[in-house]
């Protein structure tokens, strides 16, 4: 599986920021982390030793605010 996702500079939103607070913003790609078991079950019926198999995806492109 194979998949590309590109986060573009040149992207802007306009926030309201009350009083004595400062908005901080960052920009990029998100990603969903997909974790399994992975084996071989030979002809036998015995297996190898599981093993714990990590992997991304892309989610969502976007901005995260949070205020301070």
């Amino acid at each position: 599986m194979s998949a590309k996702l590109t986060a573009k500079l040149g992207n802007s939103i306009a926030v309201d920021t009350p009083s004595h607070k400062t908005t901080h913003a960052t920009y990029g790609v998100w990603r969903l982390k997909h974790t399994g078991k992975s084996y071989w079950l030979h002809q036998n019926c015995t297996t190898t030793p599981e093993r714990t198999v990590v992997s991304y995806s892309p989610f969502r492109i976007g901005w995260y605010l949070w205020e301070s």
